[in-house]
């Protein structure tokens, strides 16, 4: 998806980091019970200290939707913000302080691609028992498109249940975007590798034979998240070696050979709680986005968290937004420009808010 973030007045651009926070902290006091920041748990350091609330993609935007604030400045990536807009009913501005500011995931899934898909399945096999499930990490597009025909969202958190659920409506399950969460919730409920496919879209009938297509229960998008993915066996093998007593805590969206070495596997949310729930000198290693783990290093001094890539590589789209970007959005806000808005037309909004209900009936 293109999107196109002009450049910022030199006043932002040009501003030291003091100059930034003491804008962005009149602006907030300026605007007060109208304003609500939102931070997902991966933004940087200088966002994140003025977010009045953290948490994952969907838990911010169902604080955003029972937020009584006029404004909701979403610190995340596009589809998060598209999300705070669709559980808002469009009663709120929901801002994104840096339009490009996506997400690679999410990309790796459009509308015409999984319509294309759509109908090739079509072709082979009986397509109204086949179910589409869409991970909270797309496009309100996908969103609606599994609202029309009969699936639903799900989380990192849930993929579980609503997999299940799914099965119990249709034969076989399109997966998208991310195949490693897909593939680890297949093996969570049973299944093996001969029940799963991967699908390409960039290939005719996914790359898969049609007996492929016919034997699969579960689909799965080839798709990943470009921070999950790093993470390796020989990186846990690594701190296992130098920690034999350590704990390792990875997010299901790595691959299925690092969660099979893992002692625990959860959300950001869960991750965040094995690091609390963790004895004082353990040592634990992380497989999730860098400004979390720096995060709950700082937080649990008496802990060592480091992060299993030693190479450590942020969310660069997470990254895009910086304090200069939240000083510019608040500070039209105040002078009565919003900037940034993310609006989600009425009729996709309706269908994806179906596929978010159905989510939430079955967790």
């Amino acid at each position: 998806m293109v999107r196109i973030q002009g450049a910022l007045p030199d006043r932002y651009t040009a501003a030291t980091q003091e100059q930034l926070h003491s804008w962005i902290a009149a602006a907030k006091a300026t605007l007060g019970d109208r304003l609500l920041i939102l931070g997902h748990h991966y933004q940087r350091e200088e966002v994140m200290r003025w977010a009045d609330a953290r948490g994952d993609s969907f838990g911010l935007s169902r604080l955003a939707a029972g937020s009584v604030a006029e404004y909701i400045v979403f610190c995340g990536v596009h589809f998060m913000a598209e999300s705070a807009d669709i559980l808002t009913g469009g009663t709120r501005a929901v801002v994104l302080p840096d339009l490009n500011a996506g997400c690679s995931m999410a990309d790796m899934a459009d509308l015409d691609s999984v319509e294309e898909a759509w109908d090739a399945l079509a072709a082979v096999t009986d397509i109204e028992r086949i179910v589409p499930i869409t991970y909270m990490n797309s496009s309100a597009a996908l969103k609606a498109f599994v609202g029309r025909m009969g699936g639903a969202v799900c989380t990192s958190s849930n993929a579980r249940a609503v997999v299940t659920w799914a099965l119990s409506r249709g034969d076989k399950l399109l997966f998208f975007p991310d195949q490693h969460l897909g593939r680890n919730t297949g093996y969570e409920l049973g299944m093996g590798a001969a029940d799963m496919r991967v699908w390409d879209p960039k290939r005719d009938l996914g790359g898969l034979e049609e007996v492929d297509v016919k034997e699969a229960t579960l689909l799965l998008w080839k798709g990943h998240c470009s921070v999950h993915q790093r993470f390796k066996v020989a990186h846990v093998e690594a701190f296992r070696a130098e920690h034999p007593d350590g704990i390792v805590v990875v997010h299901p969206e790595c691959a299925h050979e690092v969660i099979e070495l893992a002692d625990q596997v959860g959300s950001t949310d869960f991750i965040i709680k094995a690091v609390a729930a963790a004895p004082a000198g353990s040592v634990i290693g992380i497989g999730t986005e860098i400004h979390l783990v720096q995060r709950l290093a700082a937080e649990h001094p008496d802990r060592t968290v480091v992060s299993l890539d030693p190479l450590i590589c942020p969310c660069s789209t997470m990254f895009r937004i910086d304090a200069a970007h939240l000083a510019w959005v608040l500070e039209n806000l105040v002078e009565g420009y919003v900037v940034n808005q993310i609006k989600v037309d009425e009729e996709t909004a309706e269908w994806a808010r179906v596929a978010l209900e159905r989510m939430l009936e079955i967790t």
